[in-house]
């Protein structure tokens, strides 16, 4: 997948909110850029980090620049924008280097489809043996080689694992796709030590027949490109890690 051509090289400074970021310029010019990624971005969002900006079309807008890379302190490439990350999950099936169980080739995809009302799902596949839903997260937050998700609580990411756990009792393929934007993971871990729910959500999506699959993402200044798939880690948090 490329990227905008040419990034604009700058110094991240500070989070203003969820969604808004200051970065400087390599002229020392301070810019304001659409942070198009909800996560807390931990290791990544530190004030000083080297980050790459896409400059927005159009004159006079209150964020004319929107975060697309950032480098953590180690060195590390890492895509942050969130928006990306279903076409990359697409492009890792489509192109062999991930595979979901069961999944036949050729399949047609379809964007956020609603399997109950109120709740959308990323994707929906078929390819002529019935629906096969996929839910696709992305992941920055890497430590000592496991990928983590989620890296703050989310209430609908264990939303969405309740909704495919219900489609996979039906009889109906469901997955969760995790798209790690950046090189350096070995695998991925529900992270009960962040969200017990979302970990034991998944625990039981899995024991559910819910698929867990995972895939790295190379990251360049000028390309995003699926790397490997890479195992998933589901487990039953720990009873000192459960809470309430």
């Amino acid at each position: 997948m490329l990227l905008p051509s040419p990034l604009v090289p700058a110094r991240f400074r500070r989070r203003l909110n969820r969604f808004t970021a200051e970065a400087e310029l390599l002229n020392g010019e301070p810019v304001l850029a659409h942070v198009p990624n909800s996560g807390r971005l931990t290791g990544c969002a530190l004030p000083g980090v080297r980050c790459w900006l896409a400059a927005v079309e159009g004159g006079g807008r209150r964020l004319p620049y929107r975060l697309e890379v950032m480098e953590t302190p180690e060195g590390v490439l890492v895509g942050v924008n969130t928006q990306r990350t279903n076409a990359l999950a697409l492009e890792a099936l489509t192109g062999g280097i991930l595979t979901l169980p069961e999944l036949g080739q050729p399949f047609s995809a379809q964007r956020e489809r609603s399997p109950v009302p109120g709740l959308r799902i990323d994707l929906l596949l078929s390819d002529g043996r019935g629906p096969y839903w996929v839910e696709v997260k992305n992941i920055t937050l890497v430590e000592g080689g496991l990928a983590l998700f989620p890296d703050a609580v989310t209430a609908r990411g264990t939303r969405h694992l309740a909704a495919l756990t219900a489609i996979a009792g039906a009889g109906q393929r469901a997955a969760v796709v995790y798209v790690v934007q950046r090189e350096d993971a070995r695998a991925v871990r529900a992270a009960a030590e962040i969200d017990p729910a979302y970990a034991r959500a998944a625990a039981r999506a899995a024991r559910c027949g819910v698929a867990f699959v995972g895939v790295t993402v190379q990251v360049r200044l000028d390309a995003l490109n699926p790397l490997r798939a890479v195992p998933v880690l589901v487990e039953e948090p720990a009873s000192d890690t459960m809470g309430p």
